[in-house]
């Protein structure tokens, strides 16, 4: 047998087949280990999901912000005049001292024009205060109630064993709210010595 024939014996036909099933199996591998492709409907099923949950996000949001925008402008409108009422605020503490400096036997001298002009103040201050009401600022009216820093301010004790102890017996300067906040804490005096206020007392000023 020549080398020729040799070269072409069975010997590499077999490796020929060998060679053929290593390359086919290495393909099937090839393919067994592509990722598989995912259901259209899966797909579509997760980003309905996706959407759904970004939509109900976004609808809280505008929720919330139009909730925040409706306080904000109720808050504007409530306290925008707060400054201003402050000021005059100063005004009414200026008539009232005016009228508590006036003796009380020059009102019943009968002097007909210093009754009116008393009067005159008097009124002054009642439509004053009256204006101010309409656009929320409300007095105070702490006597007879238990002491409440948020809205009084303590000045002196008055000691007194019959009254509740911490209990607002004197005003030295009215104090006024605007809406639910405080514009002016009141300053008064509170009673010492006396039994303690019954438990879960509230100043009527929070009502």
């Amino acid at each position: 047998m020549t080398d020729e024939n040799k070269k072409h014996g069975p010997d590499e036909a077999v490796e020929d087949n060998v060679t053929a099933e290593a390359s086919a199996l290495e393909e099937l591998t090839i393919e067994a280990d592509a990722p598989a492709e995912p259901d259209p409907v899966d797909v579509l099923r997760t980003e309905n999901a996706d959407l759904r949950d970004r939509y109900l996000r976004l609808a809280a949001e505008m929720d919330n912000l139009r909730r925040r925008t409706e306080r904000d402008v109720k808050d504007a409108k409530s306290y925008s005049v707060a400054g201003f009422a402050r000021d005059m605020l100063a005004v009414s503490d200026n008539l009232r001292r005016a009228l508590d400096a006036i003796p009380a036997d020059a009102l019943e001298s009968g002097d007909a024009g210093f009754k009116a002009l008393v009067e005159g103040v008097e009124m002054t201050e009642r439509s004053m205060l009256a204006a101010l009401e309409r656009h929320g600022v409300r007095k105070l009216e702490p006597v007879g109630e238990k002491f409440d820093p948020n809205f009084h301010q303590a000045m002196f004790e008055v000691p007194n064993p019959e009254i509740a102890n911490n209990t607002v017996v004197q005003v030295v300067q009215a104090g006024f709210v605007i809406g639910e906040r405080v514009l002016r804490p009141a300053m008064v005096g509170v009673s010492k010595g006396g039994p303690k206020a019954p438990a879960g007392e509230t100043s009527a000023a929070q009502a």
